[in-house]
């Protein structure tokens, strides 16, 4: 299907009864990479950044393309029966869909070619190939039969596709539209993403499209605990919203803590989850245009925004970590997750949050440097916490640091080796506050602009 709606194409696919497979038999290792969203969110912002264009190719029967190490047998399929010969069955030379190891073949066979033709394979991406310098760049990003394709040079670009074409059997589908649900619009050193098209097929499923819209996606005073008192809903139901609403938070950050939130009950949804989520489908059908933005900024640095809240959880007394991070336009990564221990001071809770944020931020600078983009200056990390900070700087407070668990002491390793510099801000700049706590209208709104969520229609000034 295209964006908007209409047929693109008709496939058919001879598919395998793969649930007859043997364990250690016909198949051992079935897992392949696929490239994560935070990976391809920051290719869309470099490109917003250095004016490139995104090309994407799909290719046509993609786990025929993968030849298979097993020897597989399989029946001939019914109405297809050769005459004569209905007794017999065929030998797999390639991989057909179903096969467990189909996914792994056709990575094997694509990842090796690639390489052959000059590619570099990344090794904190497994699915991100760089070619030539900073001058001549060439990026490839591949997620199971799509490839994403940007550089600095469209004759090298062109030259890519021709090598695909005459290995593989392609679709060249120009510059990048549609992918995964996501919707792009490419203009000179701007990119937008949303999903539009999603959101809407969301609020038709659940009956939701002529609701009225709310301006916060949850009340400020809200919340949970398991043994709430109300009735019980179907669990059923309640998985598929939450389940698309988590696939919504791909282009919506904005929405990122209250669909996290949620997440939690999906063992015990109750009508007061339910309502809540509801209030969310009001608020994304007011706000179904919007996406991420990403420009051309004058000063490009990675820099970052780390916060939690402290003891919000009721059931278990944990706190929950959010960190978001950008190059000065709109964010390409964030997250809000609830801490795996129970923060005793906000400072802990801070300093748990600050330390996942420094996970997130070597591994970004390590993506940039396998780009030939090495960031030379330590990446600032905003926090707004003063005890955090100083207790990631030295070795002091022994009293509130007594219990820490070692693993948390790995953020004053990476601030000593100047990857990453905690710097204070204020709370009400607090970027990454809308990802761990429910906010009123006016503060809710000002993040979101701030993380670059804004809607396709709005002009410049307002975006």
């Amino acid at each position: 299907m295209n964006s908007d709606g209409s047929v693109n194409k008709y496939k058919a696919r001879l598919v395998v009864k793969g649930y007859a497979q043997m364990f250690g038999v016909v198949f051992s290792e079935t897992f392949t990479p696929v490239a994560r969203m935070d990976t391809i969110r920051m290719l869309l912002a470099l490109a917003a950044q250095k004016g490139w264009t995104l090309h994407q190719m799909d290719v046509k029967s993609t786990f025929l393309n993968g030849y298979l190490e097993e020897e597989i047998f399989v029946e001939q399929p019914e109405g297809f029966f050769v005459a004569g010969q209905e007794n017999q069955v065929y030998q797999l030379k390639k991989a057909l869909y179903g096969l467990k190891q189909a996914p792994r073949s056709w990575y094997s066979r694509i990842d090796a070619y690639l390489q052959n033709l000059g590619f570099i394979r990344s090794l904190s991406e497994s699915t991100l190939y760089v070619k030539g310098a900073e001058g001549q760049i060439l990026v490839v990003s591949l997620y199971v039969d799509d490839l994403l394709i940007t550089g600095s040079c469209r004759e090298q670009i062109d030259k890519f596709k021709e090598e695909m074409k005459s290995a593989f059997e392609m679709i060249d589908l120009g510059g990048m539209t549609f992918f995964l649900g996501m919707q792009i619009f490419q203009k000179q050193n701007e990119i937008f993403m949303c999903q539009h098209k999603y959101t809407k097929e969301i609020l038709k499923k659940f009956n939701m499209e002529q609701c009225k819209p709310t301006t916060t996606p949850m009340n400020q005073k809200e919340r949970f605990c398991k043994e709430d008192g109300a009735g019980k809903v179907d669990k059923k139901l309640y998985r598929s919203l939450i389940g698309r609403l988590m696939y919504l938070t791909t282009t919506r950050p904005d929405i990122m803590y209250d669909v996290s939130l949620l997440s939690r009950y999906m063992h015990c949804a109750s009508e007061i989850y339910f309502k809540v989520a509801k209030r969310i489908l009001r608020y994304i059908k007011g706000t179904a245009d919007y996406g991420i933005k990403f420009s051309q900024v004058g000063k490009f640095n990675l820099h970052g925004y780390s916060d939690s809240d402290w003891a919000g959880n009721i059931d278990d007394m944990r706190s929950t970590s959010g960190y978001c991070f950008s190059f000065g336009s709109g964010v390409f990564s964030w997250s809000s997750k609830k801490q795996e221990i129970v923060a005793q001071p906000t400072a802990e809770a801070e300093y748990v949050a600050a330390t996942a944020s420094a996970n997130q931020a070597v591994w970004i600078r390590k993506l940039l440097a396998d780009l030939n983009l090495q960031q030379n200056e330590s990446t600032q990390l905003f926090v707004d916490n003063q005890a955090a900070i100083s207790i990631s700087n030295n070795p002091v407070f022994h009293g509130i640091t007594k219990h820490f668990k070692i693993e948390f002491f790995f953020l004053r390793e990476v601030q000593q080796e100047g990857k990453v510099k905690l710097l204070y801000c204020k709370t009400e700049e607090q970027h990454a506050d809308i990802l761990t706590k429910a906010l009123p209208k006016l503060k809710f709104e000002y993040l979101r602009q701030k993380l670059g969520v804004c809607s396709f229609k709005a002009k410049e000034e307002n975006c």
